[in-house]
């Protein structure tokens, strides 16, 4: 796991989260179990356990008694909506505040988004 990325659990689950945002784990399907994850990661399963609980605490996954976890219907969506929330939030928000202090108007910030989104 990424020295950088924080605590390990919350690292497990942002790695489940990345994997439902973009389809690689599909709602209804079977998430990887707790053992997969900390043999994977060389990690202590409790660990592991703790970054899957905490998916299933936000309603992201559920657990089916005797069979594992599952990504929850919805869960997708549910992830999105966040992260747009947080990206406005962490990014949108800071781009207005110092755009507004440079005098850079609604349409010329947009003109600038525009003329760079290829380089991203």
């Amino acid at each position: 796991m990424n020295e950088d990325g924080g605590p390990i659990f919350r690292q497990i689950a942002a790695q489940v989260e990345n994997a439902i945002v973009d389809g690689s784990l599909a709602e209804d399907s079977q998430a990887p179990s707790t053992n997969e994850l900390a043999a994977f990661h060389r990690i202590n399963p409790a660990t592991a356990a703790k970054g899957l609980n905490r998916l299933v605490d936000d309603g992201v996954l559920h657990k089916r008694r005797g069979v594992g976890m599952f990504v929850s219907p919805g869960a997708r969506d549910q992830l999105l909506a966040r992260r747009r929330t947080e990206f406005a939030t962490q990014y949108v928000v800071p781009l207005l505040t110092e755009a507004a202090k440079l005098g850079i108007s609604g349409p010329e910030l947009a003109a600038m988004i525009e003329e760079r989104k290829d380089q991203a």
